[in-house]
């Protein structure tokens, strides 16, 4: 915990964050000193044992980013052709409609006579959030840890995104930065190769530490925030790009709700946002577009919850993930925090 500038080892107050949280336990700990002389060449994911959730298809720009890679059947090199009949189709009106309204079913029908209806503009402009299940407890890895992309992807993308921290009764407490990982290529083939285009080794990023709601940072603060990318390559490439909550199409909270729905996650939940990031900016050749090499450093930064910042591997090449829950309980205990 970071409190006036100094760091506090909050373990002998809760034995993990989700204890943390479920208790409001923010106060007490023992001064470690400060941040600054404690920091490492990386960070721990700020969650434990938290159930990794995303909402998808939350702006209307990644709505059609997600229709083009379902026409394209994942084939990059489509994507251009795709793009150009879907804006030609919406009109440029995609932004102002609100899911669930008369207007957006109007905008269906119209869709569906041109052809260009998709299960993407179902969770986009429909009565229903995608909510599906990221990665699994314990897997997110933090500010400074390779992140990784399936070795046989050819079509992929990070996606900055905020990230609602959520106790067991769907309340928001914090937010934080993540990257959800994507591979387009995969999703776009299918949707229901959802589970193996975003969870894979390494694949969600967390960081770089929760920022708690209280007098001077709430959800209204999330609702108005500024995320920043830029990916640098060791090619020479740069890609920036920027987002701002305030366009998202549905409300962080009708999200946290849809996302608690009638479940119950005893631990709590974190949910990510969503992105506006949709990455067009060609890389190598004119219209295939932008996707991951190796080596690359994708940061993501807002003002009010700092900078996420991780180098690009392969899944297959990034630390394996061996640290699981049996593994967290017999940590805890070696170290006195529980009983064995």
């Amino acid at each position: 915990m970071l409190r006036g500038g100094r760091a506090y080892d909050m373990s002998s107050v809760r034995p993990t964050v989700s204890m943390l949280i479920a208790d409001r336990a923010f106060d007490g700990g023992v001064d470690i000193g400060d941040p600054a002389a404690i920091a490492d060449d990386a960070l721990l994911s700020p969650v434990d044992l938290h159930v990794i959730k995303a909402a998808g298809v939350t702006f209307a720009v990644s709505a059609i980013e997600r229709v083009i890679e379902e026409q394209a059947r994942g084939d990059h090199a489509r994507a251009a052709e795709v793009r150009k009949r879907l804006e030609s189709a919406l009109g440029g009106n995609l932004r102002s409609v609100v899911p669930g309204s008369p207007q957006a079913a109007q905008l269906k029908e119209a869709l569906i006579a041109d052809g260009m209806w998709s299960q993407y503009m179902e969770v986009a402009i429909g009565p229903d959030a995608e909510i599906f299940t990221k990665s699994p407890v314990l897997s997110t890895v933090g500010w400074g840890a390779s992140i990784g992309i399936r070795s046989d992807s050819t079509w992929n993308n990070p996606e900055p995104e905020i990230v609602l921290i959520a106790d067991s009764a769907g309340e928001a407490v914090g937010a934080c930065l993540g990257n959800d990982v994507n591979l387009r290529d995969f999703e776009g083939r299918s949707a229901l190769l959802l589970s193996k285009a975003k969870d894979n080794n390494a694949s969600c990023s967390m960081g770089p530490m929760i920022r708690l709601f209280d007098d001077g940072y709430s959800l209204d603060d999330v609702r108005a925030a500024d995320v920043a990318l830029t990916i640098e390559g060791t090619d020479g490439f740069v890609l920036e790009g920027a987002s701002n909550m305030r366009e998202i199409s549905r409300d962080p909270a009708e999200l946290l709700r849809q996302a608690c729905s009638e479940h119950h996650y005893p631990d709590g939940f974190v949910l990510f946002c969503g992105t506006l990031f949709a990455p067009t900016q060609d890389r190598d050749e004119p219209d295939r577009g932008f996707t991951h090499k190796i080596g690359d450093t994708v940061t993501i930064a807002s003002e009010r919850l700092g900078t996420l910042v991780n180098p690009v591997t392969t899944s297959r090449d990034a630390p394996a993930w061996r640290f699981g829950i049996a593994d967290l309980f017999r940590n805890l205990a070696a170290r006195g925090l529980i009983a064995s």
